[in-house]
């Protein structure tokens, strides 16, 4: 049986808000729900204004679980972020590296297979673009 595509986490690192905006499109022609969609800057308050603009999701409790979700509340912005990450199962090494990239002033996209993750689990096959490449 074939796996649904909406079903596959996909992140897409990029530089500009309409970069994100058309790579938000394409997930959505892809098949992806718009409550599967989340925007991640490092600034939190760019974080929301981009999720607001484009109409996505906000990684939360749903998706963190409540554990995650109080933590959170007394975390650095950097360990937050890659806290949220991690709970649409992008493993610790990636989120990290990825936290690094939003430092840099870039737009993480993620498109969500629906799974939560707790832990030190993740998704092997995520697919990330630009790849990353060990």
């Amino acid at each position: 049986m074939a796996t649904n595509v909406t079903n596959a986490t996909k992140v897409h690192t990029v530089s500009t808000m309409q970069e994100a905006k058309e790579q938000i499109h394409s997930f959505i022609a892809q098949g992806y729900a718009k409550d599967q969609l989340f925007v991640l800057a490092h600034d939190k308050d760019r974080t929301e204004r981009l999720a607001e603009a484009m109409d996505t999701e906000r990684i939360g409790l749903e998706e963190e679980g409540v554990m995650t979700a109080v933590a959170n509340l007394f975390r650095s912005r950097g360990k937050e972020l890659r806290a949220k990450m991690q709970s649409v199962g992008i493993r610790a090494s990636e989120a990290e590296r990825l936290e690094k990239e939003l430092d840099q002033g870039k737009i993480v996209v993620i498109a969500w297979g629906g799974k939560p993750y707790e832990n030190e689990d993740y998704d092997p096959l995520i697919s990330y673009y630009p790849p990353f490449l060990l």
